[in-house]
């Protein structure tokens, strides 16, 4: 009896736990903020659309995140 005690505590206890969907979901939400981090520390934004003077760097979500292109000033000879 004891036995098939621990059994029913081990199924009911693995059965519980958190769904595949769930799972899923978190990853997706922790990807984005990783995503949208990234682009911070590019010194971008996340934008529904970037200027003339930015290139996208990745996309946020389903924003791009838009980084100022470098100035690079014109060389004299």
């Amino acid at each position: 009896m004891k036995i098939l005690g621990i059994f029913l505590t081990f199924v009911f206890t693995v059965s519980c736990g958190p769904s595949v969907s769930q799972k899923k979901t978190r990853d997706k939400t922790r990807e984005i903020i990783v995503r949208k981090t990234e682009c911070y520390l590019v010194r971008g934004a996340c934008k529904t659309s970037c200027n003339d003077w930015e290139y996208i760097y990745n996309y946020c979500n389903n924003e791009p995140c838009c980084v100022v292109r470098e100035y690079k000033s014109p060389t004299s000879k």
